[in-house]
């Protein structure tokens, strides 16, 4: 696992469908930009998707940040939770539903990880072309370890429609 010192590469997705959500999104962006040890690298433009799952909420506006971080895995998902939180952002449990900011550690250097409170890389990213349409943008060579390019990972979700808006 990477040390506390060694800078990682990190991709954070960020999603939103309640109250601003774009001005949500650039908040989460700001606040991911102000961990410490942590500088945001680049950042995808937004675009919006239908919901996945559970479909009776309305759309999300999406973006995914590349980060480069000192901060081990666990304790930047803490810091996430701690975004989310300070966003009006309730875990309670329910999968799916409506959310105003959702921060996904979706990658974490090559890690490979499955624990209780974490699990790398994110379990659905493979499937989800509001992920994977932002990481092509931002690194379209990338490999998701254990499934294969970001490229073709989102040709496989070709019927998945985003429409991408604009740069933050």
């Amino acid at each position: 696992m990477t040390g506390p010192s060694a800078v990682a590469t990190a991709f954070i997705g960020l999603g939103s469908n309640m109250g601003d959500s774009g001005t949500l999104l650039r908040a989460g962006g700001a606040a991911l930009a102000a961990l410490p040890g942590t500088e945001v690298a680049a950042r995808s433009a937004l675009y919006r998707s239908a919901p996945v799952g559970r479909t009776d909420q309305p759309n999300f506006i999406n973006a995914v940040c590349q980060l480069a971080t000192t901060l081990a895995p666990e304790s930047l998902l803490e810091s996430l939770f701690g975004i989310e939180r300070l966003h009006g952002r309730v875990r309670d449990g329910e999968r799916g539903g409506p959310r105003t900011l959702d921060l996904d550690l979706l990658l974490y250097a090559d890690l490979l990880c499955v624990t209780e409170a974490l699990e790398l890389p994110h379990p659905r990213l493979h499937e989800r072309a509001f992920v994977l349409q932002p990481l092509v943008e931002l690194a379209p060579n990338l490999v998701v370890p254990g499934r294969g390019s970001v490229r073709d990972l989102l040709a496989a979700c070709r019927d998945q429609r985003i429409e991408r808006l604009e740069e933050w």
